[in-house]
């Protein structure tokens, strides 16, 4: 079976943001607890290209679709999932594994996110052929710090749905990346483990057009450039790296009812040597649905203390 859990702090710098022009774009919900259930489908997939056939390998993890449960309140939010096998794609993932962690916060205009993913079991696809390398696994550790430079434009409204996104509103989003990826290639003391670490920094655009109030749809991509250091039997190599990553979302949001999808992508592509392409991507598509109830008037009133206290608002 697989595991999914995301624990997701927000810390909300109120002041000049909660002013009453941004108020018109953003309507937040610090009085509400948020339920969300979603189906998500989540993996790390690598491809490697011959440059002189153009011959391309692709690496595909044995994934998994989660049901995922979530609550939020203020700065915290927990979500969990499970793989159950009535899911087709489910079904054949005897003996493979996988887990992920994501932990995203939030500081003012700025955004922290962390990620961890553990794979186990992948297919080699080339020339239409199928080969099962059930021992190949993957650990990857990283994550992104952006910076959203409009105040008016909400970022939580698309991914977290503690946010109302009233008007429409676009942002530039500069962002720095680094992962570092290890590749297991097999369980016995003769295979080499190889690593590999990423870093890219570039800028990034994304809108929300708000249609007839309710309906929500949102398109952004952040455009990277940095370096690869890949590391395989003591020996060390370098190369320049380019990011692509794309994030496209459609939603309806009210004060207690909201539904949407959200898909993304980022390719992290460099040379490993002069002849041969890699790909790094990270996917992710998700369906939910959830609902904010009244929060309890202690909590919403420890909240407020908290905040006033540490000069959050």
């Amino acid at each position: 079976m697989g595991l999914r859990a995301t624990v997701v702090f927000f810390m909300a710098w109120h002041g000049l943001c909660t002013a009453q022009e941004v108020g018109d774009y953003v309507r937040k919900f610090p009085e509400k607890i948020t339920v969300r259930v979603g189906v998500q489908n989540t993996s790390n997939s690598f491809t490697v290209t011959d440059n002189e056939t153009a011959e391309r390998t692709e690496f595909i993890p044995n994934d998994k679709t989660y049901l995922g449960l979530s609550a939020l309140f203020r700065s915290l939010e927990i979500d969990l999932g499970y793989a159950p096998s009535f899911f087709s794609e489910n079904q054949d993932n005897k003996g493979s594994k996988l887990f992920t962690l994501n932990f995203r916060m939030f500081l003012g205009q700025w955004m922290q996110t962390l990620d961890f993913y553990r794979q186990k079991g992948f297919f080699e696809v080339r020339n239409n052929e199928t080969i099962a390398f059930p021992e190949l696994g993957t650990l990857k550790i990283g994550g992104t710090t952006s910076y959203v430079f409009n105040k008016r434009f909400s970022f939580r409204a698309i991914g977290f749905q503690n946010e109302w996104q009233k008007k429409s509103a676009g942002s530039f989003i500069p962002r720095f990346t680094f992962y570092y990826t290890k590749f297991r290639l097999g369980e016995t003391a003769l295979q080499s483990d190889e690593h590999s670490y990423d870093l890219a920094i570039g800028p990034g655009y994304y809108h929300n057009w708000v249609i007839k109030r309710h309906f929500l749809a949102s398109l952004g991509t952040t455009l990277g450039f940095g370096v690869n250091f890949s590391r395989s039997e003591g020996e060390t190599t370098s190369s320049g790296l380019v990011q692509v990553l794309f994030r496209t979302a459609l939603g309806y949001n009210s004060d207690r009812f909201f539904t949407g999808v959200n898909l993304s992508a980022q390719i992290l592509a460099h040379q490993e040597d002069a002849n041969t392409s890699f790909d790094d991507t990270i996917s992710f598509a998700e369906v939910y649905i959830g609902y904010r109830f009244n929060a309890p008037k202690k909590w919403v009133k420890k909240a407020d203390d908290f905040n006033r206290k540490y000069g959050l608002e």
